[in-house]
């Protein structure tokens, strides 16, 4: 697709806002970020959450800033966000103000003036249970729904699911922390080096590679600090290709980036500390470039996403064949993100990739 389509259909939503001069707020449409959250991944949510920020139109939008502490109480940071305001902004984002009872605080804002962006990553924000809480107060929000989020998070039930579909994976095995002692290394029946993580987690917090099937036990063991399932998968030796999705109608899928991770595998350090080499485009001829956009499509449509989306693949250039690997409903929006970056190669910058999601918001509310 070509990129200057896709732009197009950003600016078309884009131009239904409301056109205000500065500092008139009165047909703004009401924003609530929240960020932070009871999660290992609190910090990353905090960082994007201060890019995103600082992208709002506050022409168009009034932003209202939610913190979430890592016990899950809610804060009300308060701060005027003005133009000037907002271009201060230059650390993650704070856990400070006013602590807020949260059914007393949605319960004020008019849900049909009100959008807001769960700018949160990993469990109680990304998997469906911030989801399902907006939609108790009939909320419009940016992302996927209940459903899709906790398909998306838990990675055996979206495997499982995707594997009902015939989709191509690694091939993988799922373990209860229960299991663990009676486990040895001959009990997983996959070949090769391994790959261990946290059935619910992001950001690689977890994960392990295992080349000696005799030391198993040690990263089941930190996996299960994060999770009660575990998920073992056998190391591909492939290309890894990242796809991002901004759904319009139909969703749209962006030019293929490729990641070579600076260790062993694309770790947190690689994501967050920029490790990684990335290249965007991806070095890919264009029937691959068409395929993978194509199945990263599907396998959004399959598990039922909206609005956003990163698919993540292995690509095993002598097989021609490609393994989808992880599906993440809220990616990350730091300046070193995929997701933005994707976009940006693809012909939306940043600015216009966030302003479009807070767009038009109440024409999407509960398609998923």
């Amino acid at each position: 697709m070509a990129s200057d389509h896709i732009f197009s259909f950003v600016r078309k939503r884009y131009a239904k806002g409301v056109s205000l001069t500065d500092g008139d707020t009165k047909e703004r449409l009401e924003v609530v970020i929240l960020y932070g959250g009871n999660s290992p991944e609190h910090e990353v949510s905090r960082t994007s959450s201060l890019h995103v920020v600082k992208s709002i139109d506050l022409k168009r939008f009034k932003t209202h800033l939610i913190a979430i502490d890592k016990s899950g109480f809610w804060y009300e940071f308060k701060r005027d966000l003005s133009t000037q305001e907002q271009s201060r902004l230059d650390e993650p984002l704070p856990i400070e103000g006013p602590r807020i009872n949260p059914v007393e605080y949605l319960s004020a804002f008019n849900p049909t003036e009100l959008i807001v962006f769960p700018i949160l990553h990993g469990p109680n924000g990304e998997d469906g249970t911030m989801q399902g809480f907006l939609e108790l107060f009939n909320i419009a929000y940016v992302g996927s729904g209940v459903l899709s989020s906790a398909l998306c998070m838990d990675k055996i039930k979206c495997k499982e699911l995707l594997n009902a579909h015939n989709v191509p994976q690694t091939k993988w095995v799922g373990v209860h922390k229960s299991s663990i002692v009676d486990l040895n290394e001959h009990s997983i029946n996959l070949d090769g080096d391994l790959f261990v993580k946290p059935a619910n987690m992001g950001s690689s917090i977890g994960i392990s590679k295992v080349t000696d099937r005799k030391n198993l036990t040690t990263p089941l063991l930190e996996a299960a600090k994060y999770d009660d399932w575990i998920i073992v998968e056998e190391a591909v030796n492939g290309r890894e290709i990242e796809v991002a999705i901004l759904e319009d109608e139909e969703p749209k899928a962006s030019v293929p980036g490729e990641i070579t991770p600076g260790a062993d595998f694309y770790d947190y350090e690689d994501k967050y500390d920029d490790g990684a080499t990335l290249r965007i485009p991806a070095p890919l001829a264009d029937d691959e470039i068409l395929e993978v956009q194509n199945l990263a499509i599907k396998v959004f449509k399959l598990l039922n996403c909206r609005d956003l989306a990163r698919i993540d693949f292995f690509y095993k250039e002598s097989e021609k064949k490609w393994l989808v690997n992880e599906i993440n409903t809220m990616p990350g929006f730091t300046p070193i993100s995929m997701y933005p970056k994707l976009w940006s190669a693809t012909g939306i910058p940043y600015n216009e990739l966030v302003n479009y999601l807070l767009s038009d918001p109440h024409q999407r509310r509960f398609k998923g």
